[in-house]
Formats: C-alpha cells, sequence, structure tokens
C-alpha cells in the first residue's frame, strides 16, 4: 500500500491535525537543516488551512524568516487574477507573515509557461540544494487530479525532470506542475480531502486499481499521508 490514512474527525479536527502537523514537519526541517521548503497547494481546503496556519497559535510556532514557499502547481494567470494559487495563498494569510520575498517562489505561468517551468525547476533545485522537498500538499480533484496533473495528460509521463508545463484539454489551459517525481521524492507528500463531495472519488481512490493521478503519489517505501475529515471518508469502510 502506497498510502497512509488518517481521520481526524470533523472539518475543523481535520484542520487542526493538518496544521500540527504542518508545523511539526516544518520545526523537525529547520532543525535538521536550518529552513523548511513547501510546495503549497490551491482549493478551498489548503486556503482554510492556511488561513488558520497564519494566526496565532501555529503562526507563533513557526519560524517564518526560515521558511521558503514553493508551489505544486499555478494557472496561467497573473498573480492578481482570482484563480492564481499563489494569489490565493498570500491573501490567505502568508503574505502578512515575515517571510524574506526572495523565499517567496512563485510560479510564472501566465507568460512564456514552458520557458518559465525550466526556470522554476532550477530555481528550486537551487534551493534545495541536493535535498527534496520537505512538504508538498496535495489535494484531490473530483476526477481524481492533483496538483495540475490531470488525467490523460502528458505530464503524467513526465520523466527526471521535477516542473513542467502541462496542457490539459479538459480545461482548454496551460498549467504548471511539479511532477510525480518531485512529489515522490519529498520527504513528505500530503493530501488534505475534507468534504462529502469528495466522499465517491476518496472512496474509488482507496478500493480501485491506481489509474488516477492522485493514486500514483506514494511509493511502497515512501507512502503518501492522507488527511481526511470524516465527511469526506462517509464511503470507506473500515
Amino acid at each position: 500500500m502506497n498510502k497512509k490514512f488518517i481521520l481526524p474527525g470533523n472539518t475543523a479536527a481535520t484542520l487542526r491535525y493538518a496544521a500540527e502537523h504542518f508545523v511539526t514537519i516544518c520545526r523537525a526541517a529547520i532543525q535538521n537543516h536550518g529552513f523548511f521548503t513547501v510546495a503549497l497547494s490551491g482549493g478551498s481546503t489548503p486556503k482554510a488551512l492556511y488561513e488558520i496556519l497564519c494566526k496565532p497559535p501555529y503562526s507563533l510556532e513557526i519560524e517564518w524568516d526560515k521558511v521558503h514557499l514553493f508551489w505544486s502547481d499555478e494557472r496561467a494567470v497573473p498573480p492578481t487574477h482570482p484563480e492564481s494559487n499563489y494569489g490565493m495563498s498570500m491573501k490567505a494569510g502568508f503574505e502578512n507573515m515575515l517571510i524574506p520575498p526572495h523565499h517567496i517562489h512563485r510560479m510564472i505561468a501566465e507568460d512564456q509557461i514552458e520557458l518559465n517551468a525550466k526556470k522554476y525547476e532550477e530555481e528550486l533545485r537551487y534551493i534545495i540544494n541536493g535535498r527534496t522537498l520537505d512538504l508538498v500538499m496535495l489535494g484531490m480533484g473530483e476526477d481524481g487530479h492533483t496538483a495540475s496533473l490531470f488525467p490523460e495528460t502528458k505530464g503524467l509521463q513526465a520523466k527526471n525532470v521535477y516542473v513542467i508545463a502541462n496542457y490539459v484539454p479538459q480545461k482548454k489551459a496551460w498549467r504548471m506542475t511539479l511532477t510525480f517525481e518531485a512529489i515522490n521524492d519529498a520527504a513528505h507528500a500530503v493530501f488534505y480531502v475534507m468534504g462529502a463531495s469528495k466522499a465517491h472519488m476518496l472512496s474509488h481512490v482507496f478500493t480501485s486499481p491506481s489509474h488516477l493521478p492522485c493514486q500514483k503519489v506514494g511509493t511502497e517505501d515512501h507512502p503518501s499521508l492522507w488527511i481526511v475529515d470524516e465527511a469526506a471518508a462517509q464511503k470507506l469502510i473500515f
């Protein structure tokens, strides 16, 4: 099994658990190698988590000057666009934290996306300096996608690369995204899945053969972690 599953309780309890887990990983990384690298996710659940992390008590437990923010994926829109994952994350609270500006690594996906994906990989590898990302935060789409690795897109086959431009026919749009290699190399790859709308797909992910993108995250030796609330888990059989 390449997945671990945690069910803290209702949505509020699950968000608290996720925030405590984030802080624990962050503090351990800083103690181990002096800084913390995280790839943030878009979506409503991560937004709720960011809002909690950027307020006391959790915000007081993080050495923000040692945090490097990356993103797991980004739409081909400017940072001020309502659909920008970067914009959402910053407005959710990170813009108010004392993170050095040069520690905030935005995906520039609105222009020359293929060239900028290569530049983003160079920037990422320069910062991690032979290490891997400490934490990749992920969501699960209702079609089983994660990051911007959508079903039946070319990006699913990417090899020996951490960041790509992936064309998504379903959306008729380009996305910049981390690859499975970057995600599965990370010290921690964590899914945050909450709400009844995710229940059917979550049940499918845990009971069906691995053909969906989100099922390809995690390895036997290095499983992904799924932090799930009661509403999302209602169709699972324990």
